[in-house]
């Protein structure tokens, strides 16, 4: 009969050599299965070492890893064949020599976005991974809806070389593929620095005015020859501005109140903000919208540019000092500071080429729906259209964010 031992084991080192025996049950799931496993080896004087457990569509697979048990290794077989029997599980117990390997240096957060993601992209990206010399220890699913969203845990591979290698893969695949680094840092407060105009917001806040002022056409191309990295920002916005000149003041609250907001930007600030992110704008567009768009999404802090008003009248001018590119990087430098957060730990979402300084600064830089320049030398390139879909880059799961929706819903 096996014996039960009262008496802690002494601690395992780091990683154990010894002999190790690895039990699996697979099957349909069932309440309960964890408890009946660890109830029959806590029958026998064993240590856990891994546990890992996966379900999907209600198909359960349940891997324990123990210590050898001294002299009963028989009756641990026995134990577990008739746990499985009892269960309609299909048991196994396999034996070998030491921990699940450990995980080798270079750990890193891969995760695929795509709509849809097909077999195809997931095979490059797994190939790629391989080719790098990383190892795959976990899968899991991050969103179904409205994108589809996967994060691989992978050791062994530099995640520099990786994300070099992979953003090729996502470009040829026709998905959003995100690297970053696997540490502790990855679990502190953050700082979310964002873009407005076309990023925040759909559309552009000057084409908007200037549509008040006939000139929209007109403007819209200098200000997509700018975006493009084609002309530089601060000139290209006081050439902008001057067609304004005679716009009356109120129409920027016109402006204001037809603004619409990227799909899911609400539900990523809600949610970040929840897990205490910071958050800040720094826009090439103008104060008068900035600071509504920030008093109303409750934003830590805000950049932008002032429009000269006289007499109830915009006059063509900005006044103040410009925020162009080395401006919107500076800003983010200043708003890290403010908040105590380091660089390291900042995340900056733009989609324009005045945006890159900013994205490079940053710990984390997103090109969101981007223009083709901005989107080949960002790190990180999210391609569809909901931006709430840059959670699922910073670990957070839909599920996560429905559920903590749900209980806000029943305290109010």
């Amino acid at each position: 009969m096996p014996m039960t031992s009262h008496v802690p084991a002494p601690h395992l080192p780091l990683h154990f050599t010894g002999p190790t025996v690895l039990v699996t049950l697979v099957g349909p799931d069932r309440s309960g299965v964890s408890t009946r496993l660890f109830g029959a080896l806590g029958a026998f004087e064993v240590e856990v070492i891994d546990v890992e457990q996966l379900v999907v569509r209600g198909q359960l697979v349940l891997s324990v890893l123990v210590t050898e048990p001294v002299g009963s290794s028989i009756e641990l077989d026995a134990a577990v064949a008739a746990l499985g029997e009892e269960l309609g599980l299909t048991a196994t117990v396999e034996r070998g020599a030491g921990d699940n390997r450990p995980r080798r240096v270079g750990r890193a957060q891969v995760v695929v976005l795509g709509a849809p993601l097909r077999p195809a992209a997931m095979a490059a990206l797994t190939d790629e991974i391989r080719s790098e010399g990383g190892n795959i220890d976990r899968i899991v699913r991050m969103a179904r809806y409205p994108v589809t969203a996967i994060r691989l845990e992978v050791s062994g591979a530099d995640p520099d070389s990786l994300q070099s290698s992979l953003a090729r893969v996502g470009y040829e695949q026709g998905v959003d593929i995100a690297v970053q680094e696997n540490g502790i840092g990855r679990h502190a407060q953050r700082l979310v620095v964002m873009d407005v105009d076309s990023t925040l917001i759909q559309g552009e806040v000057i084409e908007m005015i200037a549509a008040h002022a006939g000139c929209e056409t007109q403007v819209a191309e200098v200000t997509e020859a700018a975006m493009r990295g084609e002309l530089d920002f601060a000139a290209s916005l006081t050439e902008r501005v001057a067609l304004l000149e005679g716009v009356p003041e109120s129409v920027l609250d016109q402006v204001y109140d037809g603004l619409q907001y990227a799909p899911g930007a609400r539900t990523m600030i809600r949610t970040l903000k929840r897990l205490g992110y910071r958050f800040a704008l720094v826009s090439g567009g103008f104060t008068r919208i900035i600071e509504r768009i920030a008093e109303e999404l409750e934003i830590d802090y805000f950049a932008a540019n002032e429009l000269e008003v006289a007499d109830g009248r915009l006059t063509g001018r900005v006044t103040g000092e410009i925020v162009d590119r080395p401006g919107k990087a500076e800003a983010l430098r200043r708003f890290a500071d403010q908040a105590g957060i380091p660089l390291l730990n900042t995340v900056a979402i733009g989609d324009g080429a005045n945006d890159l300084d900013m994205l490079a600064a940053a710990g984390l830089g997103i090109a969101f729906n981007a223009k083709p320049l901005v989107r080949d030398q960002a790190r990180t390139s999210v391609n569809v259209p909901y931006l709430d879909a840059i959670v699922y880059l910073l670990g957070i799961t839909r599920e996560e964010i429905e559920a903590a929706d749900a209980a806000d819903a029943g305290r109010s």
